[in-house]
């Protein structure tokens, strides 16, 4: 398995960031495509790095918020056929007031209404070996302490998001299961926790994507740095949500087995 970072909040100079994520991933001779970034520059990133979108054979979207899917719009018009899967609630009204008043951070409707969105429930697998998971525990001490984020249900109301729209890309290896979950809304912790019970006699040895934690507890940090590596997580990558000072916190942790994302970045399993 090769992956290849195609959008992250940095990058060298040769290339472009955003505040987005977008992984290129070549698995068992198939081109699948992890989220869009929140403009098309993702696909202008992949040209530089050799991946050719239009031979992608399906996408996913690992949940609904501008900075993994409005790069689809770019992503139809590079490739013609492939299906992008999501979770049916994807299309909702997510909102954000981390700066004070409610902002849109949703899907942009002429986006979400493209027929090639395929919604999926439940444990979804687009070929042998992959598999889109849903997130199965809330809450408990592991839950994600990010207070933020919101659907707007009327004109003027609002309830907590319970990230019902976010999904895991699970991908079966000799080593383990590779799990990619963009941005981990839900709890890191509770995410492995629950694909470790939905495959039962499997261990997740690797884990790529944002952690949420943005603003982090320092003791929150270090309790799910320790859990993960309790669980068996021999790697992690994370960025994109993930401060500085969070990552610092994971490092002196799981010191060698943390790694950074960054646009450009080549991973191979």
């Amino acid at each position: 398995m090769n992956i290849t970072v195609l959008m992250e909040n940095t990058a060298p100079c040769h290339l472009t960031a955003e505040h987005g994520l977008s992984f290129h991933i070549q698995y068992r001779g198939h081109s699948i495509l992890l989220d869009a970034g929140s403009s098309g520059k993702f696909a202008d990133n992949a040209q530089k790095l050799g991946v050719d979108l239009s031979g992608v054979e399906w996408a996913a979207l690992s949940h609904g918020h501008y900075d993994h899917a409005d790069g689809f719009r770019r992503f139809f018009a590079e490739n013609e056929t492939a299906p992008v899967y999501l979770r049916p609630a994807a299309g909702k009204s997510w909102f954000s007031i981390s700066q004070g008043a409610p902002r849109f951070i949703g899907i942009h409707r002429d986006i979400v209404q493209n027929p090639r969105f395929v919604p999926v429930e439940g444990l979804f697998s687009p070929m042998e070996g992959a598999w889109l998971v849903p997130e199965t525990l809330q809450g408990g001490a592991f839950a994600n302490h990010e207070k933020t984020l919101l659907e707007k249900i009327g004109p003027d109301q609002f309830i907590p998001d319970r990230f019902s729209h976010e999904q895991s890309l699970v991908l079966e290896t000799q080593c383990g299961l590779i799990l990619f979950n963009s941005c981990s809304h839900g709890g890191i912790v509770n995410i492995v926790q629950g694909v470790l019970e939905q495959f039962p006699g499997k261990r997740v040895c690797a884990v790529l994507g944002g952690l949420h934690l943005i603003a982090p507890e320092e003791d929150y940090v270090r309790s799910v740095a320790d859990r993960l590596a309790g669980l068996g997580v021999e790697r992690l990558y994370t960025g994109h949500c993930t401060s500085a000072a969070a990552f610092a916190l994971l490092r002196e942790r799981l010191e060698g087995r943390l790694h950074p994302l960054t646009t450009g970045a080549r991973i191979a399993f």
